[in-house]
């Protein structure tokens, strides 16, 4: 009997016992999972936190944001080293002062004679006969300006034949508006060059020229230059699509407040901008055309992956941003970024040779060391475990894109910067951020257009005026619109 209860209390102790450890066991695996979750949690956090702080010291030094977005805790701009020398012109440099306009070019001579000698005598008329060569002093002055208005009266005749009245018709070179080419180019040229604003030019015309213009009216006239400008910007497009280089580059526009992209496209003497509604691929593609063949030099954003690498040209000063941003880190992404930062720096060194005379054999002997001592780093940083995800990713996207870092030390007419798109933007933008974008679609056509020949003016050395002035003349005379190409 008590051989029987003690067996009953064992085998109780030892069900207790396997309920215990198994609570243990659930409580264990709870933990585990608990930990788990924890341990996931905090990675992601450190990632964060990682990120929010590479955000925070974020600047144009090493990101594509511009100077004027840098925040007051961006470390100030590297400055050259002092060469020792005064600041201006050193000794021996060419003078570059203003020089006397020939005389025939002169609209007045007045020619201005001593009254008195410094002994005191009086010259009278009689005497003043030249000795030598008189000295020259020119002065540019504005003439009072004000505008032309002329009235064109259209008499009325009465045949004698019929008895009908007949009335003159207005000449074809006269605009039935109220303002002439000129006038039309003038507000034009100081809404898309200078970019003052429409209030503004109300009141710089009135000052200027006497002519009292509305808002609407300076409005309609813009609105006027660009519907005239819709040849030339078709034939713009034709010439960039047929480019065997162009440079390309977008940024943001608003219709309405809403976002909108600007995309414009560069050659040596062609600018062709145009407001699309994103950044995507398929505007990329609506820009160059399907059938684009020359080479595009680019930042690397995600939507010129349409184009192949070796039709590419990466720009090496965003290059340099980035591997700026990568020395600012810890370990081995430092070490990463100032290895890039010597590469580049070599890089340029030989690219401003070639510039300077060097021929293209002396460029590929330079740049041949620097392709393999990159594409070691690369591929080092490429294999890197999780912890260095940030440069691994930039050195594996740089290794997809290879033929493209190297495209312009093969090919004339690419550089390796796209310096050229970013300057040929920079008028747009400012205009963007003082007007606010465009309130119609309309607007965006009229303002791509205006830009875009603006642009185009500037690279060839012509006169926006001049050139408004002849196309808004020859569609008042129904005449063929001058093309900008």
């Amino acid at each position: 009997m008590e051989r029987a209860e003690a067996e009953a209390v064992y085998e109780q102790g030892r069900e207790t016992v396997v309920a215990v450890l198994l609570e243990l066991a659930a409580q264990n695996a709870l933990l585990r999972r608990e930990v788990a979750e924890l341990s996931e949690a905090n990675r992601r956090l450190e990632i964060r936190v990682a990120d929010l702080e590479e955000r925070l010291k974020r600047s144009s030094r090493n990101s594509s944001l511009p100077p004027s977005q840098d925040p007051p805790s961006a470390p100030p701009r590297p400055r050259q080293a002092a060469s020792g020398r005064r600041a201006g012109a050193q000794p021996g440099h060419p003078g570059r002062g203003r020089h006397l306009a020939p005389i025939e070019s002169l609209d007045e001579v007045i020619d201005h004679w001593p009254s008195r000698c410094r002994c005191g005598h009086l010259f009278r008329a009689a005497e003043r006969a030249a000795q030598g060569e008189p000295a020259r002093h020119q002065v540019a002055e504005l003439p009072s300006i004000a505008i032309l208005l002329a009235e064109h009266r259209l008499h009325r005749l009465r045949c004698p034949d019929c008895g009908r009245t007949t009335r003159a018709e207005l000449p074809p070179e006269v605009p039935a508006g109220a303002f002439g080419p000129r006038l039309q180019a003038a507000v034009a040229t100081l809404a898309v060059r200078n970019r003052v604003s429409r209030r503004d030019t109300t009141e710089l015309m009135r000052e200027l020229f006497g002519a009292a213009l509305s808002t609407g009216s300076i409005d309609a006239i813009v609105q006027h230059a660009g519907e005239a400008l819709a040849g030339p910007h078709a034939q713009l497009a034709e010439q960039i699509r047929c480019a065997s280089a162009l440079n390309i580059d977008e940024t943001g526009w608003r219709l309405r407040g809403g976002k909108r992209t600007l995309w414009g496209a560069f050659t040596a003497r062609v600018a062709l901008l145009r407001i699309a509604p994103d950044r995507h691929e398929r505007e990329l593609l609506a820009l160059l055309g399907e059938e684009f063949a020359g080479i595009a030099c680019s930042d690397r954003w995600w939507a010129y992956n349409a184009l192949e690498p070796e039709r590419r040209q990466v720009c090496w000063s965003h290059l340099v941003r980035d591997f700026t941003a990568h020395s600012e880190g810890l370990g081995a992404q430092k070490q990463f970024g100032a290895a890039g930062l010597k590469i580049a720096g070599e890089l340029f060194a030989a690219w401003g040779e070639f510039r300077r005379g060097a021929d293209r054999k002396r460029l590929l002997e330079r740049i041949a060391p620097l392709q393999e001592e990159l594409r070691a780093l690369l591929e080092e940083a490429a294999e890197r475990s999780a912890r260095n995800r940030r440069h691994r990713t930039f050195a594996r996207n740089l290794l997809k894109l290879w033929p493209a870092l190297w495209t312009f030390s093969e090919i004339d007419g690419v550089a390796p910067t796209n310096n050229h798109a970013e300057r040929g933007l920079r008028g747009a933008v400012i205009f963007r951020k003082l007007s606010l974008g465009s309130q119609s679609e309309g607007g965006e056509r009229t303002i791509e257009r205006l830009l875009s020949a603006s642009v185009t003016c500037r690279l060839q050395g012509r006169s926006l005026f001049a050139y408004l002035s002849d196309v808004l003349a020859a569609r008042i005379r129904g005449d063929p619109i001058p093309l900008l190409a």
